[in-house]
């Protein structure tokens, strides 16, 4: 009688161990997580965006595409960089890499002008085809919610320091990277974080 009521109890606890820890997920050295919490980590796909041509433009759009977030402006000492981010995209565009472009004029002003400034300034001085969207604030209390995710939710998270910093983004929306303003867009360490990324399918 007693070795059954021994193993009916251990029997009995298992069970309840066993629906206790039900729906959760353990990564090593991380606070357990439910699935479901696991299934809404947030992506750039959560956001949308309005284009350099005033068009609502769902980030949702570039899945299984290898995307390079850069804050821009027109009158940086970093400003010729449009040339290198233009040529990186050129380069890797067929393979499913993307650049979006987003004006800024967060650091000493220095993109003061409107959407259609900016868009004919990059167009004319840099032949640039990549993704322009209109200007927003990627610092301070008016940050756009795309870059408070990119600042404090991707593990990446310190503030934008200054212009043409980059943010690389894997097929799945993930932020894997990122490369400070005077980090060119074809230093080796660029390239092969992108053709890494490249490598993996969706």
């Amino acid at each position: 009688m007693l070795y059954k009521f021994i193993l009916t109890t251990i029997i009995f606890t298992t069970i309840i161990i066993a629906q206790n820890n039900r729906g959760t997920v353990r990564i090593e050295g991380k606070t357990p997580m439910t699935t479901q919490q696991e299934t809404k980590r947030k992506t750039i796909y959560d956001f949308t965006m309005k284009t350099i041509d005033g068009k609502e433009k769902p980030l949702a759009d570039y899945k299984g595409k290898v995307v390079m977030i850069v804050n821009v402006a027109s009158k940086c000492g970093y400003t010729p960089q449009y040339k290198d981010l233009q040529a990186l995209y050129e380069k890797y565009k067929e393979k499913g890499f993307v650049i979006l472009g987003f004006p800024a004029n967060n650091f000493l002003w220095q993109e003061p002008g409107t959407d259609e400034d900016i868009k004919n300034f990059c167009e004319i001085n840099y032949g640039v085809t990549f993704d322009m969207f209109s200007k927003i604030s990627v610092k301070g209390k008016d940050k756009h919610p795309l870059y408070q995710y990119l600042t404090t939710e991707t593990g990446y998270n310190s503030e934008v320091g200054w212009n043409f910093t980059k943010y690389i983004v894997d097929r799945q929306g993930y932020v894997v990277g990122k490369f400070e303003s005077k980090v060119s867009p074809l230093a080796d360490e660029v390239i092969k974080k992108v053709e890494l990324f490249l490598s993996h399918s969706e």
